[in-house]
Parts: C-alpha cells; structure tokens; sequence
C-alpha cells in the first residue's frame, strides 16, 4: 500500500510538473487585450497586430476597438484593462510624460526618452517602430479663398479663419490647441469641434477653413487638400509604435520577438492607402489589414 502511494504521489509530481513547463505556450494564457483609438487608422492596425500575433505565434488575441484617446488607453494600460495598442511618439512624450520636444529633435532621440520613461514610471514598454510617422500638418481646402506655405502665414489671416480639430486635439497638453496658438500667436474666428473621421469632409465642404490633418490620411491626396509646413518645429515626430506592459512580455515570452517582424513594414504610403480604402472606398478594417499583411507576405 505505501509503495502504491508513493508511486501515485510521484506519477502526479511528475505530471503537473509536464504541465507547468509548457507555461511559456498560448493554449493555457489568456488572450492579449489588444485595442487602439476611435479613428480609421486605430481601427486598422489593432487587426494588424491581431493577425500577425496569432499567425507567428499560439497566442490568442482580444481586440477591444475603439476604447478611446490616450488620455483613457494610458489608464487602462496601467491598470491592466489592455496589454497593448499603438502610440505615437511625441503624443508619449508631450501628452503622457509633460516633456517636451526640442525643435528639430530626431525620431531615435524621442523614441529613447519615451522608452526610457514609460518603463520607469509605468513599467511599460515602447517596442520597435512600425516604419511610418503620423505627423500634424494644418491643412485647408483646394478652392479656398487663401494661401499659406507655413504655419506662420496661416497666423498672418487667422484672424479670418475658422479652425475645426476632434475634440480631444482642444485637451491635448504640450502638443494640441492652447500650445499650438501660443506658439504661432493664431487669433483664429472660431473654432468647431469634429470627429477625426469627419473634420477632413468638414474643410473640404467649407464647414472651416484650417485642420490638424494627419499625415497618413488617404483624404489628404484623395481631397487635394493644401497643406503647410511647421516652420517652427512646433510638433514632434510622431512615429507609430507598439506599446506594452511588461507584465505581459514576461507572461508572453515569445511575443516581443514576434512583433520584431513588424518592424519598419509599414510605409506612410502605406498606412495612407489602408486609410484611403476604409474612409474613401468603404472596405472594412479587418479586410484592409488582412489583404495588406499578405500582399507583404507578412502571413500567408
């Protein structure tokens, strides 16, 4: 009888053991809470991330689109809501940290304060860079009554412009409305609060005059829309990358090196195209992001 209970506690022993060494694999983890902002852009690359995790790995991927702006993902990231979506690097730095950009300050310099930052304060980590930037450049309508090369001539006439950005552009910190017309002293007539997926319908109508485009929005070519340069070096870049908890790559061990086969795979002309397809030609997010990975052999 007692060699029986031995051999039983020892064959229990040795199956949990078997068990508990395969606690690196994605059958016995919870899925990845991936999620992103309420903009076409954000609802395209959190589907990028899902595919491509699930494809390179046995991890399962929880997609929560659309949750909010960084002012409610940086949150739930902290708090563990998320594991992980796609900042931009100057929203990390101005709007997250309070740091701010020094004019004409490279990508790899930005990247390496936010890096440096998010991981001793939030213990999260900034992964590689995508391969595109998502700048700010103020933008106004092909056919409008005026001109402008640079921000600096928009202050010239903004006293007869009206200016239209989202909602959230008018309580970013360091980098949205206050700042902007502290720098370029900008009187503008009025202001009009947008959707992101609309402000670009908005200028071309006439609804307003001037809006903070986003670089990598298809309806910028699409519209023909006119836009300037930030002559004073007023906005960071903005390159996009994977942010995640630590936690999560030490729960995850394989993960971060398969994200590393994301990194520098998607152009500006790229991510312009993606947009283009959803906000201009009506194809859905998951079916832009799938066709996109296999037309860059990225799955198969």
């Amino acid at each position: 009888m007692k060699k029986t209970a031995v051999l039983i506690t020892i064959s229990s022993t040795l199956i949990l053991g078997a068990c508990g060494s395969d606690s690196g694999s994605g059958s016995d983890l919870d899925p990845i809470v991936v999620s992103g902002k309420p903009w076409t852009e954000q609802y395209i690359l959190p589907h990028i991330l899902e595919m491509y995790i699930e494809h390179h790995s046995d991890y399962e991927v929880d997609l929560q689109e659309g949750l909010g702006e960084v002012a409610i993902l940086q949150p739930a990231l902290e708090n563990g809501d998320i594991d992980m979506y796609v900042e931009y690097t100057g929203t990390g730095l101005e709007a997250v940290l309070g740091e701010q950009a020094d004019e004409g300050e490279s990508s790899e310099s930005i990247l390496e304060r936010v890096r440096t930052g998010y991981e001793e304060a939030y213990e999260i980590t900034w992964l590689e860079p995508l391969g595109f930037a998502n700048d700010y450049t103020l933008a106004f309508a092909e056919d409008a009554d005026f001109s402008a090369e640079t921000y600096s001539d928009l202050a010239e006439i903004s006293s007869d412009l009206t200016f239209g950005a989202p909602h959230a552009f008018y309580e970013r910190q360091g980098d949205g409305y206050d700042a902007l017309v502290e720098a370029y002293g900008y009187e503008f007539a009025a202001t009009e609060s947008f959707d992101a997926n609309i402000m670009y319908e908005a200028v071309q109508n006439g609804e307003v005059d001037v809006i903070p485009a986003f670089t990598t929005d298809g309806r910028i070519e699409r519209f023909n829309l006119q836009t300037t340069e930030d002559d004073l070096g007023f906005f960071p870049k903005y390159d996009a990358v994977p942010v995640v908890r630590q936690e999560v790559l030490e729960t995850y061990p394989e993960l971060e090196e398969v994200l590393s086969g994301l990194s520098g795979q998607i152009t500006e002309e790229d991510m312009q195209a993606m947009n283009a397809r959803v906000d201009i030609d009506g194809d859905d997010y998951a079916t832009v992001a799938e066709e996109f990975l296999m037309e860059k052999g990225l799955i198969e």
